[in-house]
């Protein structure tokens, strides 16, 4: 067996793989502030818009999945040098695009590599620093908004700046994490080092999270088939019904393999993953328009940075916090803030906004980075699978169900808002009710908007916006039942004595 590396290794292994983390959020940030650009450059359709935005997203669970099976047997490193390939081929397919061909395959690579990026960086972490995986996969994680912000600053800075400057130092991050993971040697995963078979792993996981995870899966591809064919006359419902198909022959097979219905707790992580990506990114979405109805681009730019630096700063002093709290501890607390958070959101105008953006960032802090950690506490059998198995469902949930959710509420407030406190403005607006995987929904008609006289549309305006900040609160009851569900942990192990972190091998091993 290999010589464990020494604390100094551990460091810089930490450090390179944070980099790469950030390299994966400075891109998406830099993409988020010049999509508008690129529109404009490509006269690109908002269809066309939306799939470039949609294929930013479920590629990263495609290529977390596959790589947290392989990982182990192709090692850490082959799976760094992916990504950095992929890292730099969608930067100058991005860079010198042609048009939407090019842009579309540039971001689908920049997703890949995102999603090789987090199947490698969790797994490293939490084997390096094995007897406290909570507090550094947190400290980790803290790369990911340290990037938004950078990225965010980068974007200000360069001002008027062509598109291309501004995306060409995405090269910057990932040019430095390449050159930091170069002469590393990274450890055997502790999994392996404690010779836990392939099957055990995927028992973890089991039936059931394979029926969640493949579905999933399946879904991400189907619906981004319906929303690229908009002709091709399949309803939306269609990608609901192929991914529960597609779910039970995942569920079939992996049960067969593994005779196991999956770890009862894993399985209640899985299912509050998609509601805790939506109350953090899928919120996040609609931050911008929300900003946008008091504050200036500019001004909402410099916000936008603000809770980005609240994340990090907080997420590097995680340790002593988790001490306190313990991991579930932590959950539990920051679903009760992030609750009050959008509560407040709902309710905040002009620049009580930038107080209840604050709260809301305290409680959004932890809850993602602070899972990862207690899945690679209390399932270290499960080894890169389960880690990063959370975040693909997250990211799928969210993309599929989480988000096109908050649009649905969003759709059907303002379109009864407008009947009932508008509604010439509303006959004059309404258009062809939409299809879509929550049943038809109202929509307005694009052109009759733009046709709109100033007056008219200002009280569209104020109407939208209204019903945005009214659609925080309904939010709220993601978190709220994900606190239904860290409280019933919390019972859990209080009655076993209070949290403990699982070793392999030790006594009440999964």
């Amino acid at each position: 067996m290999s010589t464990p590396p020494s604390d100094a290794a551990n460091k810089k292994i930490f450090w390179a793989c944070f980099t790469a983390l950030v390299a994966t959020s400075f891109v998406f940030g830099v993409r988020a502030n010049v999509i508008g650009e690129l529109a404009t450059k490509f006269d690109l359709s908002e269809s066309q818009k939306g799939t470039i935005l949609g294929v930013g997203l479920w590629p990263f669970a495609i290529s977390i999945i596959l790589f947290s099976l392989i990982i182990d047997r192709i090692g850490y490193k082959t799976a760094a040098w992916f990504a950095i390939g992929c890292h730099v081929a969608s930067l100058l397919l991005t860079i010198f695009a042609t048009g939407y061909q090019t842009l579309y395959w540039g971001t689908f690579l920049v997703a890949i590599a995102n999603g090789t990026v987090e199947a490698f960086i969790n797994p490293v972490v939490a084997t390096a620093f094995s007897k406290e995986k909570a507090k550094w996969i947190n400290i980790l994680h803290a790369g990911w908004p340290a990037g938004l912000a950078l990225g965010a600053l980068a974007t200000i800075v360069l001002g008027e700046s062509s598109w291309q400057l501004k995306y060409g130092m995405c090269f910057v991050p990932v040019i430095l994490y390449t050159v930091m993971i170069l002469p590393l040697r990274f450890p055997v995963q502790e999994r392996v080092a404690a010779g836990v078979t392939y099957r055990e792993m995927l028992r973890q996981v089991g039936a059931v999270g394979f029926f969640i995870i493949g579905g999933l899966l399946v879904m991400g591809v189907v619906q981004l088939y319906v929303a690229s064919n908009p002709d091709a006359g399949i309803a939306p419902q269609t990608t609901l019904t192929v991914g529960l198909a597609a779910g039970a022959v995942f569920a079939v097979l992996g049960g067969l393999y593994t005779r196991s219905a999956g770890h009862w707790m894993f399985l209640v992580i899985l299912l509050i993953m998609g509601p805790l990506a939506t109350t953090e990114l899928g919120t996040d979405s609609w931050m911008p328009d929300l900003l946008g109805a008091d504050f200036t681009p500019a001004q909402a730019g410099w916000i936008f940075i603000y809770v980005s630096t609240i994340m990090t700063i907080l997420r590097f002093y995680a340790g002593p916090i988790v001490h306190r709290f313990s991991p579930i501890g932590l959950l539990v607390v920051s679903a009760v803030v992030a609750i009050i958070g959008l509560l407040f959101l709902s309710k905040a105008v002009a620049f009580t906004i930038i107080i209840a953006a604050t709260v809301y960032a305290f409680g959004k802090t932890f809850l993602w980075s602070t899972t990862l950690g207690l899945v690679a506490e209390q399932f270290p059998k499960g080894g890169a699978l389960t880690l990063n198995g959370v975040s693909a469902v997250a990211v799928l949930g969210m993309g599929i169900i989480g988000t096109p959710f908050m649009g649905v509420l969003q759709d059907r407030a303002v379109d009864k808002n407008l009947a009932t406190e508008q509604p010439a403005l509303h006959a004059k607006i309404n258009g062809a009710p939409q299809p879509s995987l929550f049943g038809e929904i109202p929509s307005l008609s694009t052109e009759a908007v733009k046709t709109l006289p100033e007056s008219e549309a200002a009280t569209l305006k104020a109407i939208q916006n209204k019903n945005k900040k009214a659609s925080f609160a309904k939010i709220a009851v993601l978190p709220g039942f994900m606190l239904v569900c860290y409280l019933g942990l919390f019972a859990y192990f209080k009655s076993r004595g209070g949290y403990k972190p699982i070793e392999i091998g030790g006594d009440g091993g999964h």
